[in-house]
């Protein structure tokens, strides 16, 4: 059954502060530099383990951009010297061959997801290359889902027939916003032309799905302006649609220092953005996936939500279950079993691993029985709204009702508030807490409950 949500502006007010997005569980400030190299490797070692093997996804960042955008948070490299991304490919070459190496003989890959920075930074020919590179570690799977992020500003017809010829799939164009003065606050001026060109020839082209990445709190933003923006979207009918709440953390991204605190709107007209987007694109026909996710009901999404298989991960949500998933670049984070992992943060340290002979980890985590269990939960409500006792017992070995005594205590306020349904059997996110969710997760991650510092959370809403 797809999904529903009712905008509930108070609860909102009460339960929309900080809180973790839950790509990952234990979350990403939890990872440790005790877990190393050593570490990696002893869990790609034993991945294949067992009688069953879960399947394999690569995901690569790809840090170069042109220009800086200045809401960006993303790990990225601003430069015009187009010659450092064959430097960079070499880094990479490395590093698919230490992994690999590591790895063993089961190395069937399923998907794949070029992030950044800007994947299209790189040329045709380093694109192609960097398949090249990819395909001599690992055995890519020729039907798989083969994902990749575009700026519209450098890519033409060519380039998307080049993607297409190349096995990529899937695409995602980053809008945020298509009025002009917004465009002009943020440094990221980008037409409707040009975001309907490539729209229109990913479809010409065969790509399975486009997405469209939204930002509602920009500078300079108004209910007008972002009413127009999404009449385009709709106009457009990408197959999905993220709408992601702007974070104002000028301390810890430099860029967003040249955004000016007076040009963001207040809470209230960023409630009302965010009410509008939801309203219209559920006009259109949208369905709601989760926290930041919307899709068309016939794509990939809202058919694995409908028939319980949606996961989430460190690219948000995904219809491809529950993967390993190698993480290859500076930055990347990857999981393996129980483990996550994460590269070296700073390029210069990345490449000297890497040329070291080092798999390039700066740190993670290995998850514990508890980690794995509160997973599960986490998991269930985020990506499903509803979680069941029994097969969370049954998977873990334990009385739900015992072993999160304390979690019911908590999830009785939601309850009184409206954001919850309880019984003997479920937890149900009902469809006033389905914008809260995350605020829902919350009540199960026993590191926020142990009273560890959440300051640079994002917002929940």
């Amino acid at each position: 059954m797809f999904s529903s949500v009712v905008i509930d502006a108070n609860l909102i007010a009460r339960y929309g502060g900080n809180g973790p997005r839950y790509t990952s569980y234990p979350t990403a400030d939890r990872f440790v530099e005790a877990f190393d190299a050593e570490a990696y490797r002893h869990w790609l070692h034993n991945r294949n383990v067992g009688s069953q093997t879960r399947p394999l996804s690569l995901y690569v960042h790809l840090p170069f951009c042109d220009t800086v955008c200045y809401y960006c948070a993303c790990n990225k490299i601003v430069t015009r010297h187009h010659d450092r991304a064959a430097v960079y490919l070499a880094t990479l070459a490395k590093e698919v061959a230490l992994v690999s190496r590591e790895l063993g003989a089961d190395r069937k890959v399923d998907q794949i997801h070029l992030g950044g920075g800007t994947p299209t930074f790189f040329s045709d020919r380093e694109i192609r290359e960097l398949m090249e590179i990819l395909s001599k570690g690992f055995d890519l799977n020729p039907a798989g889902e083969y994902a990749i992020e575009v700026d519209p500003r450098g890519v033409g017809e060519e380039r998307i027939a080049h993607l297409a010829e190349l096995g990529f799939n899937r695409i995602s164009i980053g809008v945020q916003d298509f009025d002009p003065e917004v465009q002009r606050a943020v440094n990221r001026i980008q037409t409707v032309e040009q975001t309907f060109a490539v729209t229109d020839a990913a479809r010409r082209h065969n790509f399975r799905s486009v997405n469209y990445d939204l930002i509602y709190g920009l500078p300079r933003q108004t209910l007008e302006g972002f009413e127009r923006t999404l009449d385009l979207v709709c106009k457009a009918l990408p197959d999905r649609v993220a709408l992601y709440s702007y974070a104002h953390l000028p301390t810890v991204f430099m860029p967003q220092r040249r955004i000016a605190l007076e040009d963001l709107p207040p809470p209230r007209i960023k409630l009302a953005l965010m009410t509008c987007a939801i309203k219209m694109l559920g006009a259109a026909g949208y369905v709601y996936i989760g926290m930041d996710h919307f899709a068309r009901p016939e794509d990939d999404l809202a058919l694995a939500q409908n028939q319980g298989r949606l996961t989430r991960n460190f690219q948000g949500y995904s219809s491809g279950g529950d993967t390993d998933t190698i993480g290859l670049g500076v930055s990347a984070i990857g999981s393996i079993g129980p483990a996550t992992i994460q590269n070296h943060k700073d390029l210069s340290e990345y490449a000297a691993s890497v040329d070291a002979g080092c798999l390039p980890v700066m740190r993670g985590i290995e998850a514990s029985a508890d980690d794995l269990a509160r997973r599960s939960v986490i998991q269930s409500l985020a990506c499903h709204f509803r979680v069941s006792k029994e097969s969370v017992s049954i998977a873990h070995l334990m009385d739900f009702d015992d072993y999160f005594s304390l979690e019911i205590q908590d999830l009785a306020l939601l309850k009184e508030d409206g954001l919850v349904e309880m019984d003997d059997e479920w937890i149900t996110v009902t469809p006033a807490g389905r914008l809260l969710v995350r605020a829902v997760c919350m009540v199960f991650d026993r590191h926020l409950r142990e009273g560890r510092q959440r300051a640079r959370y994002s917002r929940v809403m």
